[in-house]
């Protein structure tokens, strides 16, 4: 797989998968309301300037809560993806219980109009994007 390093810091690693077309962020370690934004407001900008329709984010590997920037990803920035173009994205759940209360709180404030999936397992995320 061809993948082009957008962004890396310790908290996020952003992605350009060329032949699939999509946006690729790996969330790692723990976060917070300023990794999360900080994370995602580079995420808007790759998505952007790379025109990605679809969004792979992967939060296998976040190992914390960061539920008090829930509201703002579902009514600020899922809105501001939408408006840059995306139209599908494949959520891989945390293991972390916490981070997965944070995920489904995040989308429980969204009305974003973008194709949104939860997913246990990023290779099931990846088909699924590939087939829409």
């Amino acid at each position: 797989m061809s993948q082009h390093l957008l962004y890396e810091t310790p908290q996020i690693r952003i992605c350009y998968d060329e032949p699939a077309g999509w946006l690729h962020a790996e969330w790692i370690g723990n976060q917070d309301y300023e990794s999360v934004r900080s994370g995602a407001t580079r995420m808007l900008e790759c998505l952007t300037e790379y025109q990605c329709r679809k969004v792979l984010n992967d939060n296998t590997l976040v190992s914390s809560m960061w539920a008090d920037a829930a509201e703002w990803g579902g009514k600020e920035w899922f809105p501001a993806m939408r408006a840059a173009g995306c139209e599908y994205f494949a959520w891989v759940y945390s293991p972390n219980v916490y981070s997965r209360l944070s995920t489904d709180l995040t989308l429980q404030h969204t009305a974003a109009g973008i194709v949104i999936l939860t997913f246990d397992d990023l290779a099931i995320a990846q088909l699924w994007l590939q087939q829409v």
